[in-house]
């Protein structure tokens, strides 16, 4: 299994992607510098967490149009898995790539902590290791996390069956606690959790190593 790490400036858990896939996968995998304007030949992309390009503007909004994204978005509408964990999830809203878009959290505040989610569709690369209705509990870090999208879209991704993970309680007041997305192709998700967090006991859990067993045995 091959798979690329996009690092942006400021990216912050392009390392924890690293290990966590080299750690399951026993495969290093590409770290892709955003400056860059071809992807090596990779399986699976992973966009990371961070604060790409310190967060100015909006979050994610300058990482999207890096030159790299360009060759992403190509890969991705192909039907390449893409990952989108936290600033990645961002990015790929803000590349288009997913509906919707992410706002300042309810209250204002950053939250940080590990939360529970309810796995709410099984249909995809990303989710195939869990059943329909399994809880979770991933890491959560983020000023920028309240999911927001019309009512229409809303209704389509529930009819389509493309929220992938819903936070339990809510944690930054994303519209109907929804945590993850997949686009309509099933190929892409972006999700503000981090299961690249939690890949040990050491860690504090390992339901995201369940996670990234499930979908690097998905794309090998």
């Amino acid at each position: 299994m091959k798979a690329a790490v996009i690092v942006f400036p400021a990216s912050n858990c392009d390392r924890d992607a690293q290990v966590a896939l080299k750690e399951i996968s026993g495969t290093e995998p590409h770290m892709v510098w955003h400056a860059q304007t071809e992807l090596p030949d990779a399986d699976l992309i992973v966009v990371p967490g961070g604060f790409s390009y310190g967060d100015y503007l909006r979050s994610g909004a300058m990482a999207a149009r890096s030159p790299i994204m360009a060759a992403v978005i190509e890969r991705a509408q192909a039907g390449v898995p893409t990952l989108g964990i936290c600033n990645g999830f961002q990015i790929l809203t803000e590349a288009g790539l997913l509906p919707g878009a992410l706002l300042r959290n309810a209250g204002l505040d950053f939250v940080c902590g590990t939360r529970t989610l309810r796995v709410e569709n099984t249909d995809s690369p990303f989710t195939r290791s869990f059943s329909q209705g399994d809880f979770v509990r991933f890491p959560v870090a983020h000023h920028d996390g309240n999911y927001t999208a019309d009512e229409d879209t809303l209704d389509r991704l529930e009819g389509e069956g493309r929220v992938a993970f819903r936070y339990v309680e809510s944690v930054n007041g994303s519209a109907r606690n929804i945590a993850g997305v997949l686009n309509d192709q099933g190929n892409v998700l972006g999700m503000m959790p981090h299961p690249e967090r939690v890949i040990s006991p050491l860690l504090g859990g390992e339901d995201g190593a369940k996670f990234f067993r499930g979908l690097i045995e998905a794309v090998s």
